[in-house]
């Protein structure tokens, strides 16, 4: 009797465990749009109703990533992560910039899918070593200017992949990010291309052929590649 009912309460959990995954991410999504605009966001508003991404950060701790598909998983920690971001910055708002905050990405632990993880953990952990996709660099934003544009949606297990593809292409070809000088022949990247260089080798053979993957003016592989310092300042809205 006792492995019957474990039998039928393994199945009756697996409903609701759905029903969680998909509820997290619809309300993540009108968070998103409601919060976010042209890449940035509006903290001073999240502050003020601090109850909405409370809950969210509830749910975060709550979910159980066992029984999810490799792709909600994912999509998962991707929305996960810049909810705890945007959480975060609310919480001491105002604040100029995250590394204005004590162990913000490093120190600070959150209940993730019932582990305690820094975002640093879960940036690694979670998502770079288990899925090896250079992509999860221009999804997940770190509340800084230097920081590709924030989507205005939560990213969404039955599109990740395209949605992944979009949110690459947006911050490659975006002008401030990737910064041409064609009169020298030169192109300035993020620092991010210099942190994960290894990330992006994996996927081509050079950063900038990584780039040109998804560029639609091409860079001329003479150019000469540099760093731009990182702005850490707030990307508020």
């Amino acid at each position: 009797m006792k492995h019957l009912f474990v039998f039928f309460a393994y199945f009756a959990l697996t409903p609701a465990n759905a029903l969680n995954i998909t509820d997290f991410t619809q309300e993540a999504d009108q968070f998103f749009g409601s919060y976010v605009e042209h890449g940035l966001v509006d903290y001073q508003a999240v502050k003020q109703n601090m109850e909405e991404v409370e809950a969210l950060y509830q749910q975060i701790a709550k979910m159980s990533a066992q029984r999810m598909a490799d792709a909600e998983k994912k999509a998962f920690y991707i929305n996960a992560y810049n909810l705890i971001v945007i959480r975060q910055i609310a919480e001491n708002y105002p604040v100029s910039s995250p590394m204005k905050i004590d162990g913000f990405f490093d120190q600070q632990k959150h209940k993730v899918a019932g582990e305690m993880l820094t975002l640093n953990e879960l940036e690694k952990q979670k998502l770079l070593q288990p899925y090896k996709d250079a992509r999860i660099h221009f999804a997940l934003v770190c509340a800084a200017q230097s920081c590709p544009p924030l989507p205005q949606h939560a990213v969404q297990a039955d599109r990740l992949d395209e949605q992944m593809n979009q949110l690459t292409k947006k911050a490659l070809n975006n002008n401030d990010f990737i910064r041409l000088k064609s009169g020298q022949k030169e192109v300035a990247v993020s620092k991010i291309f210099e942190w994960y260089k290894d990330d992006f080798k994996q996927e081509a053979s050079s950063v900038l052929a990584y780039i040109n993957t998804y560029r639609k003016e091409k860079i001329p592989s003479s150019y000469e590649l540099s760093y731009y310092e990182y702005d850490w300042a707030l990307n508020e809205l």
